[in-house]
């Protein structure tokens, strides 16, 4: 480990072996040590001790006491304690964003990007605590009232994926606490660093105010923590983000218990440029959409349907951006595009690239490991001229591997667009309000997000976010999703002396 490397962990309060599990506090747990890795340079950082199933029954309990306490933290209150965490994420802003750097490998101004992120969900979620509306109704009885409230869940559980491995977590926290819920975190294995950097932030501010453990992390694997808590009949949702097949499993486990899920799972996301569309504009959107992160975000563009009127000129540009792309160190500030997560990543991204062209795929531009660089993680994007009905078009490839479509015809577009499983973000550019609009339109777009003139990653915290088909469905972060962290209670007041029925029933007694 550098000594930079080793400053930053040391400022975030990590030692070189780490306990992985708190609840009221820091448990010494020995559960097999996790020794996450530097994508871009190989080199080892700090250890983490995994926790057992044993101090998973323990944080488990200690939660629901606390729980017991802060469902009745008036919300507001609650809301208040929301807003240090804020603040001390804004004095460590650097050093966490540096450690998402570290330990995952986007480039720093994206790990900056995400604590950002986690700020301002925190001030979103201030706002919020003051907010938690029901609605009143007219009743259809004379002398009664009729109206909705909610209240706090309970404990909630929250398994986050590497690419995102601190800002998921804060749109669920965030709106979890002021909601008046605890929350059981099982971060990657992959980030796990991050996740005990933003614990001990979070364990301060809590421990101040008396509710130690409304924030609690239990790191460790699947058959120790993960399948435990999705069995977990004291965990009334849990909130899961990763690749559709492990979505699937969340949701087979926690149905079965009749438990809630929030998932946010797989994304192959399209842009359709128009005939008319802004080139420049669109130049810009695509590249970053789709070899920001090494293509690691669930809303990286992975198809790019273009007009065959602007497919020369808009491909020539493409590519020669494309070639232009800074590769290398995330921690500079010249790089544009760091590492793969792991070898295996640009295993997997080969793999497809070839499959492709055995499908008939044009390999344009990249697509073959970066050498000259440490780690083994680096690569060049992917630039292929494929067909809209190849089977690896129907896959999400978490890569930067980008498969460019020409069409003659919207209707043409939007159908090859909608024609894949997963239903998450989308983009149109174009000048006419024509095309726009059917895109918008209920036979436009079928995901859950859909943008005019920009592209399909940036979500920004004050929209609901997530997607359909096999995206999962869930919706984290703005707008009502505050909703999934609480139940809903429907009250009548009857304050006449008659007992009228509803439905106009009439049953009188002698």
């Amino acid at each position: 480990m550098s000594s930079h490397a080793h400053d930053i962990l040391s400022r975030l309060h990590l030692d070189a072996t780490n306990p992985g599990a708190c609840g009221l506090g820091w448990l010494a747990t020995t559960g097999p040590e996790l020794q996450p890795f530097n994508p871009a340079s190989g080199q080892p950082l700090a250890r983490v001790r995994q926790a057992s199933r044993a101090d998973y029954e323990r944080i488990m309990e200690e939660v629901g006491e606390v729980w017991l306490r802060w469902r009745l933290h008036p919300a507001p209150k609650r809301g208040e304690i929301v807003r240090e965490f804020g603040e001390e994420l804004r004095a460590v802003k650097d050093d966490l964003g540096a450690l998402v750097t570290l330990e995952m490998g986007k480039i720093l101004a994206e790990g900056r990007g995400e604590v950002q992120e986690m700020i301002d969900i925190a001030d979103f979620a201030v706002g919020l605590s003051r907010q938690l509306y029901g609605l009143t109704m007219p009743s259809e009885r004379p002398g009664h009232r009729l109206y909705e409230q909610w209240h706090p869940l309970g404990r909630v559980g929250v398994i986050t994926a590497f690419n995102f491995p601190v800002a998921v977590w804060a749109w669920n926290a965030m709106l979890a606490a002021v909601c008046g819920d605890c929350v059981i975190w099982k971060p990657s294995p992959r980030t796990p660093l991050t996740a005990l950097a933003v614990q001990h932030i979070a364990h301060r501010v809590l421990a101040r105010h008396g509710f130690a453990g409304v924030f609690s992390l239990v790191v460790g694997g699947v058959e120790e923590i993960g399948e435990p808590m999705l069995a977990d009949a004291r965990l009334p949702l849990i909130s899961a983000t990763g690749s559709t097949a492990m979505g699937r499993r969340v949701a087979e486990v926690v149905g079965r218990r009749l438990g809630r899920t929030l998932l946010e799972l797989g994304g192959n996301n399209g842009v359709i440029l128009m005939e008319d569309a802004d080139l420049d504009l669109a130049l810009r959107a695509v590249l970053f959409g789709a070899v920001g992160t090494a293509g690691q975000r669930c809303t990286s563009i992975r198809r790019l349907f273009l007009h065959r009127s602007i497919e020369r000129d808009f491909l020539d540009r493409l590519t020669r951006a494309y070639a232009q792309i800074p590769i290398g160190d995330p921690l500079d500030a010249a790089t544009l595009m760091g590492p793969l997560i792991s070898p295996d990543a640009v295993d997997r991204m080969l793999a497809a690239i070839a499959e492709a062209r055995a499908q008939g795929a044009e390999l344009i531009h990249g697509g073959e490991r970066r050498a000259g660089l440490p780690g083994g993680c680096f690569v060049t994007p992917a630039l292929l001229r494929s067909r809209a009905n190849m089977p690896i078009v129907r896959e999400e490839i978490f890569a930067p591997l980008l498969h460019v479509i020409p069409f003659d015809h919207v209707d043409e577009a939007l159908a090859w667009h909608n024609a894949v499983p997963q239903g998450l973000s989308s983009a149109i550019f174009t000048a006419s309000l024509r095309h726009a609009e059917t895109f918008l339109s209920p036979r436009g777009s079928d995901c859950g997000i859909a943008n005019v003139n920009i592209g399909t990653s940036g979500a920004e915290i004050g929209g609901a976010f997530g997607g359909e088909k096999d995206t999962g469905g869930g919706r984290e972060s703005g707008s009502d999703s505050w909703k999934s962290y609480m139940r809903r209670q429907t009250v009548t007041i009857n304050y006449s002396s008659e007992l009228p029925l509803a439905q106009g029933i009439s049953f009188d007694l002698d």
